[in-house]
């Protein structure tokens, strides 16, 4: 038995590939920690993975971990003096429809983006790179000729062979059974043979994460499912150079191994498995074999691979794989406890994924930050329901099979809805509301015609909601609509030292008059943007913070952490507000039939907020927009709000009210140029290179978090911007991630898009880079493209809003 030290600076709990490179990562950054595994080295999932190292994923950042990890594992090999079993061999994804090639068109152009080679292939070049394939009946195919495999157990072995070389201590047969905490942070971990104190723990244990992380009052959101494959006895003649395989219009995935086939599957429809709890003599196990599931997709990959017509079977395998709501993994700092950081959850793609997610741990821990922005995986996307048994069951029927189902713009989840409804909810259904979904909450996206099924029709043209979604557009631009805000986060921030902590976190100016809103973002040192929201100031020493639903738990978490040593208290109120947004330039005609307060231009200006009454309510109404327009948000203490929406929308008629849904609110923000965080703006993007100087309040007194690195910045100027487009083609249709061309150089990419229904063509976000200062000039000289799925098409771009650039209409 190996002996435990009494301490370590960073102790891992598990043994997989994710927890022996996180070691290896943090060895060669020149830290000595200890990894514990409960039995052997692999012996949860990792053993059974497949091994395929693919590279290309939904995001430029997330594709740079995967890039990161087939370097690491090519080169692995002379570091470890140890046999990984990786090799370059390509992989090959085919499309047997039109919607499909469309997909695999755009995901080349993404490639290409993100500095990764790709090749689009006809169906016979796809038959001349896989001889055995069928080709009949295929569109054609994709070609990633840096992709890999390698050996699961090899590699991971390699990863802590190199990482007790530089100092790292592996102990096997040593579970962790709980941790040690004292004055509210984890300072160490319980084991059978002892305790071992430590500045930081990182759990990395797969699916054995959620419940020890629940012990602890912690929310990982993960659960098992079983995965199936199946190995074939040798094949004469197989050749030892073939690509990996996908073909996911028929769930399957094919690799060569070793003189065999390993043929797996992402079925659409996946077996939960374990959340009653996982054996604890579980230790390189199987699951019972279920050939009534599998055979379906045996039958059509005998279709697409005629050979296994005649080949035997050697191996039928079926073995566990954790899955998140999201089918993106968790890093991260756990919010409710800290000094445990996790890394978990990695959704079947754990060995293409841990090379990178393994660096950027360590250098989270060591650095304080990981040197890109990961909202993508950032644990503080979900909140603790997430983690309840019953939705992650329900959700990981369909995780499993998101993989190769179609990636359809705008697609809802279809499992684990209804978790979150707000009070309005029948309200809006009862009159056609399409609903989607965003951190649990139903939220009204579009509303359908009276002649049109209340559901979506997805595609990768202009989907079944584009008329309906123009119609709430315009009613918004030319007379007034009423919105469902309730999702949006609000936080109530109180006490003697609440306006110093928000002033010192905040870009703009806090010390307002009471009863005024201030838009400002919070910054990490190096300038990043953490936060995009508003504050308004309630009193002396009471502040309002509304935000985005999706950013409830992150922007918290910044929050307490910057009041944790102030006379300051923090109360989420996000359940006690709903939310009305009463837009356009009709929208004071209307309010004004509802209330005896004055909202005249004069009395109630623009960021001005104060009670008013509506109707037999007391509601807080802002005078604030995100949409470009004169309006207001109402915020109604929940239970009279139903009784507020009732007033407004019999009142509403006579000024031509429409009620309108997220998509339309995203083509409104779009056309004024209004950044939406995680999508436009990010930790690694600041102020300067967003456009949004003007919140800085760059002399105020202490000034602000990150202003130094600001300063730097608007000194030297940027070599990137966020720039506005609107496409030549006004058929054309952008979502997001399409390149973007300056005089045929590439230079950047789309962030977000809709269509513009009052510019009258697509309009885009994004981002571009070049080696010189992006000034107005720069972006003036320019002439620009924006790929579509492999084809340019001309746009126009602007720094400045292309609608109502002098904010004539919100003013008004």
């Amino acid at each position: 038995m190996t002996p435990l030290p009494d301490r370590s600076d960073i102790v891992i709990i598990g043994g997989g590939i994710v927890g022996c490179s996180i070691a290896y990562h943090l060895a060669l950054r020149g830290a000595a920690p200890l990894l514990l595994e409960r039995r052997q080295l692999t012996c949860g999932t990792t053993w059974h993975a497949a091994g395929l190292v693919g590279q290309l994923r939904a995001t430029l950042n997330l594709t740079r971990l995967a890039q990161y990890s087939a370097k690491l594992y090519e080169s692995l090999k002379q570091e470890a003096d140890r046999e990984t079993g990786y090799r370059r061999t390509g992989s090959i994804s085919i499309a047997t429809t039109a919607p499909r090639l469309i997909e695999l068109k755009r995901q080349a152009a993404m490639a290409g983006l993100f500095g990764l080679p790709a090749e689009e292939l006809t169906p016979a070049q796809v038959k001349e790179r896989y001889p055995l394939a069928n080709v009949a009946d295929i569109a054609g195919g994709i070609f990633l000729p840096t992709d890999g495999q390698t050996n699961p157990v090899d590699t991971t072995q390699a990863l802590a062979a190199a990482a007790r070389a530089r100092g790292a201590s592996i102990v096997e047969n040593c579970k962790v059974t709980g941790l040690i905490r004292e004055h509210g942070r984890a300072v160490g971990v319980v084991t059978a043979q002892g305790e071992v104190r430590a500045k930081t723990i990182v759990l990395a244990a797969g699916m054995w994460s959620r419940d020890f992380a629940a012990a602890h009052g912690v929310v990982v959101p993960l659960h098992a499912s079983e995965h199936f494959y199946i190995v074939t006895e040798p094949i004469e003649g197989l050749p030892r150079d073939l690509p990996v395989l996908r073909d996911t219009d028929n769930c399957i995935y094919a690799k060569e191994d070793a003189g065999k086939l390993l043929l797996g599957c992402f079925e659409p429809v996946a077996k939960p498995w374990g959340m009653d709890g996982i054996p604890e003599d579980f230790c390189f196990d199987q699951l019972p074999e279920d050939l009534d599931h599998f055979q379906p997709i045996l039958d059509r990959a005998i279709h697409r691979l005629p050979i296994l017509e005649n080949a035997g079977i050697r191996v039928f395998f079926n073995g566990p794989e954790s899955f998140t709501p999201d089918v993106r993994y968790i890093l991260g700092n756990a919010p409710e406890l800290p000094g445990l950081f996790v890394a978990a959850g990695f959704n079947s793609i754990g060995i293409q994924s841990a090379g990178g997610a393994g660096k950027v741990v360590a250098d989270w821990i060591i650095d304080g930050h990981p040197g890109m922005d990961l909202w993508d995986v950032d644990i503080r996307r979900f909140l603790p329901f997430q983690a309840n048994k019953s939705y992650l069951r329900e959700r990981t029927t369909e995780s499993l099979g998101l993989l190769y189902a179609m990636h359809w713009p705008f697609r809802q989840n279809e499992t684990a809805r209804g978790a979150r409804r707000s009070i309005l909810h029948d309200r809006l259904a009862d009159r056609r509301a399409v609903f989607g979904e965003v951190s649990g909450w139903e939220r009204a996206n579009w509303f359908a015609r009276p002649d049109q099924a209340p559901a979506y029709d997805y595609s990768y043209g202009r989907q079944n909601w584009f008329g309906p979604s123009a119609e709430e557009h315009l009613a918004v631009r030319e007379a007034v609509g009423l919105f469902d805000q309730s999702s949006f986060a609000k936080y109530l921030v109180q006490g003697r030292d609440a306006l110093a902590v928000l002033n010192r976190i905040s870009t703009a100016e806090i010390d307002v008059p009471p009863g005024r809103v201030v838009y400002t973002q919070w910054l990490n040192v190096r300038g990043g943007i953490e936060a995009d929201l508003t504050v308004t100031r309630l009193g002396a020493q009471q502040f309002l913070v509304v935000t985005a639903a999706a950013a409830q738990a992150h922007d918290l978490h910044h929050l307490t952490l910057a009041a944790a040593e102030a006379n300051c208290v923090v109360t989420d109120v996000t359940s006690a507000y709903a939310v009305l947004s009463l837009m356009g330039p009709r929208a004071r005609d209307l309010l004004a039939t509802l209330t005896p307060d004055d909202v005249s231009a004069g009395a109630f200006p623009f960021r001005d907020s104060r009670d008013i009454e509506v109707g037999f309510a007391r509601v807080r109404a802002t005078r604030i927009t995100y949409v470009g327009e004169l309006g207001w948000e109402l915020y109604i203490p929940t239970e009279f709000a139903p009784h507020v929406f009732d007033r407004i929308v019999a009142a509403g008629a006579a000024f031509g009210l429409r009620l309108f849904g997220y998509h339309a609110l995203n083509s409104l923000r779009l056309e004024k140029a209004y950044r939406h965080w995680g999508h436009d703006i990010d930790t690694d993007t600041t102020l300067i290179e967003a456009g949004l100087g003007f919140t800085a309040a760059w002399d105020k007194a202490g000034g602000f978090v990150g202003r130094d690195a600001l300063l730097r910045q608007r000194e030297t100027g940027v070599p990137r911007r966020l720039v506005q487009f609107l496409l030549a083609d006004a058929d054309a249709v952008l979502f997001h991630d399409e390149p973007i061309w300056r005089d045929g150089v590439r230079v950047g990419r789309v962030t977000s898009a809709m269509h513009g229904h009052t510019l009258g063509a697509p309009v885009a976000l994004g981002w571009v880079a070049a080696g010189e200062p992006v000034t107005p000039a720069f972006v003036r000289a320019g002439r620009y493209a924006i790929e579509i799925a492999g084809t340019r098409v001309a746009a126009a771009a602007s720094l400045a809003p292309l609608y109502d650039p002098g904010n004539a209409r919100i003013l008004a």
